[in-house]
């Protein structure tokens, strides 16, 4: 068996999220049965991240033992023959045994868009927050606050698996294109719902005219539970990038 690194890119509203779970089907669940019937055995996909339903991907990690039967271009064109056109693997390399998609990874970058302009060819990829003030100027000045180690408890769905909430932020870049809103953050980890709910702080901030120092204040409270904003979204979403 040989160790192999994949990049792959998926459209997250077709699926449950990454991980394989008792709803179907989902990105992993998909990769695995495509491998599987190549190998005519059984194969073990790990990502780099776990993206929830409907969150999508432009450069997912993954990796996977697989016998050494075909060469790497040909286990990709045999690859793609048997994925749906929703998920598209662009490489797949061998790499060391011991390389892991998740815990090798040094940073993370994911992107979040938010449009101005709901049309029906874009709610699935795009999040449009009906009635709320959107202000990139305070989206911007909320910056400042959110980079740097912080313990991010207040912007993390709770699991009891999780015991470290320690994330170091370290950059965060908005701009506006056209009708669209995108923000990108860069860090060394995120914790379940971490981006979804900074967009939720920023557009919070925004619609209700507060303060951006509050964003301190919700980042030392230290509280899973959050009535001062919303979770946003997950068709906005994407795992842009990661670095190892």
């Amino acid at each position: 068996m040989k160790r192999y690194k994949m990049t792959i890119a998926y459209d997250g509203s077709k699926y449950y999220g990454w991980q394989v779970q008792v709803q179907s089907p989902t990105v992993q669940e998909c990769l695995e049965k495509a491998l599987s019937t190549i190998a005519k055995q059984s194969i073990i996909v790990t990502g780099a991240g776990r993206t929830d339903s409907g969150v999508h991907a432009l450069a997912q990690v993954a990796h996977f033992d697989f016998p050494d039967i075909m060469s790497n271009v040909q286990l990709l064109l045999a690859l793609r023959t048997k994925l749906p056109l929703s998920i598209q693997v662009y490489e797949i390399e061998e790499v060391h045994a011991d390389f892991h998609a998740r815990y090798d990874a040094k940073e993370r970058t994911y992107q979040y868009i938010i449009t101005l302009n709901q049309t029906p060819f874009n709610y699935l990829y795009k999040t449009y927050f009906p009635r709320k003030k959107i202000d990139i100027e305070k989206f911007i000045d909320c910056i400042p606050y959110f980079i740097g180690e912080h313990d991010f408890t207040s912007f993390a769905k709770p699991s009891p698996k999780i015991t470290n909430h320690l994330c170091d932020i370290q950059n965060i870049t908005i701009e506006k294109i056209n009708d669209d809103i995108i923000i990108e953050i860069t860090a060394n980890r995120f914790l379940h719902n971490m981006v979804r709910r900074m967009v939720g702080a920023m557009v919070s901030v925004s619609h209700k005219s507060l303060q951006p120092c509050i964003i301190t204040e919700w980042i030392e409270s230290k509280k899973h539970s959050q009535k001062n904003y919303a979770t946003a979204p997950p068709n906005g979403l994407y795992l842009k990038y990661i670095k190892y």
